[in-house]
């Protein structure tokens, strides 16, 4: 596993390739296990492997989406629809 930058809550998650941001860090490492909980705009919370992270910068975390499940990937597209 890669040596990743700190995380903390709070920390804008973003889908590699993408500029805006789909929602945030709600925990890291629960329990002591290698994951985050992500909290996605208008679908809740989700549970995604820290090999999952592609990079962290500026208060942003930044996923590969070919490591997220797909009902997460759903969730992401839909994270703006009551903006629009």
């Amino acid at each position: 596993m890669q040596k990743l930058p700190l995380i903390e809550i709070g920390y804008q998650a973003f889908i590699v390739g993408n500029d805006e941001e789909f929602g945030a860090v709600r925990d890291v490492v629960p329990e002591g296990r290698p994951e985050l909980l992500i909290y996605v705009e208008n679908s809740g919370e989700f549970v995604v492997p820290l090999d999952a992270v592609e990079a962290v910068h500026d208060q942003k975390v930044v996923f590969d989406p070919a490591k997220l499940e797909q009902k997460m990937l759903d969730a992401i597209r839909k994270a703006h629809d009551a903006e629009r």
